[in-house]
């Protein structure tokens, strides 16, 4: 199984959120009490970010760090229903799972849609010139021909304005579905759900009982591991041109590799494949990115030179899918050993 890595000092292991604070275990205790102790600090969590939000009101920086947070905390605790399923109630976590995972999706496009439009503009400058190149870990992609060159330099001005326009349409667009979402009758059932999961966690009579802790949680942290591991071994390995239909499986191992890192947060044990995850995390990144890049080319009537730039930044992009996906094969044989 994957050795932990070792991270840098003032790295996080959960770039949306932060980690999480930790939570005492009692190892031959019931495997209830460890359980419900993490989701009662997950959903203290949630609300401590939620009370933050709410002070913030115009501090969009503040409220902003507030969204990440409380996003960070759905995901833990969603996360950590679908892995231990079996010792909670499962209609009860099976409901709570979809509420959490419908509100952190909507929040999340704001600041999803500000780093798109980033990404692509740095990288629209670095390969016109204006900024340092493409990262170091590999080759970046080919410099266009003369031609081409004259081509991108007249074209990227172009691009960078429409996809400006359209990535500040969406997140201005997501901004007000986030606004609508605090708003909701819905989202007040959501947040009323976790306040109670403050105090109160609804555990199977085996869940309750099962003990001790670290054997009773050890299965479902096990299957959870097994499912990365299978995933894994599933990637498409080698690079084929046109590569988007490979994506779904990379960003199917993004997820399990974060369920398989809160099962160990849980059992108060190391996080796992640090190197992996963050090249994963930009593994999708850079696959949104290219797909922005794609959907702008797709507008009617922009001039040939602004489609020629915008052809060049999502080939841009997909060089640096490669290049993420490579990262995460180094970083996966440097940790994971046979099982």
């Amino acid at each position: 199984m994957p050795h932990p890595d070792h991270r840098p000092p003032g790295t996080d292991p959960e770039p949306e959120g932060g980690p999480a604070s930790p939570v005492a275990t009692t190892a031959d205790g019931p495997a209830g009490d460890a359980l419900a102790g993490y989701l009662h600090a997950r959903a203290g969590d949630f609300l401590r970010a939620l009370r933050r939000h709410r002070e913030r009101g115009a501090d969009s920086a503040g409220t902003e760090e507030a969204t990440l947070a409380l996003g960070a905390a759905a995901r833990r605790i969603g996360g950590t229903l679908h892995t231990f399923r079996p010792l909670v109630d499962p209609v009860w976590a099976d409901q709570l799972r979809a509420e959490l995972a419908w509100f952190s999706g909507v929040v999340g496009q704001e600041h999803a849609c500000t780093a798109q439009l980033v990404r692509l503009v740095d990288a629209l400058t670095r390969l016109t010139g204006g900024a340092a190149g493409a990262s170091a870990a590999l080759p970046g992609p080919r410099t266009p021909v003369a031609g081409g060159r004259e081509a991108m330099g007249v074209g990227a001005a172009r691009a960078g304005a429409l996809l400006e326009r359209q990535l500040t349409l969406a997140r201005t667009r997501a901004h007000s579905a986030a606004l609508q979402t605090f708003g909701s009758s819905r989202f007040h059932a959501v947040a009323d759900a976790v306040a109670l999961l403050v105090s109160e966690v609804p555990l199977t009579p085996a869940g309750a009982r099962a003990r001790p802790a670290d054997r009773a949680l050890e299965g479902p942290a096990r299957d959870a591991e097994r499912r990365l591991l299978d995933a894994v071994a599933r990637l498409p390995m080698a690079p084929v041109v046109g590569g988007e239909q490979q994506d779904l499986p990379w960003h199917q191992v993004r997820r399990l590799l974060r369920l398989h890192r809160y099962a160990r947060e849980l059992r108060g044990e190391e996080p796992v494949l640090y190197e992996a995850g963050r090249a994963l995390d930009r593994h999708r990144d850079a696959a949104e990115a290219a797909a922005a890049a794609a959907t702008a080319a797709r507008t009617p009537r922009i001039a040939p030179a602004t489609a020629y730039a915008l052809g060049v930044l999502h080939a841009d992009q997909r060089h640096e899918v490669e290049a993420a996906r490579l990262a995460f094969r180094r970083a996966w044989q440097r940790t994971a050993v046979a099982t």
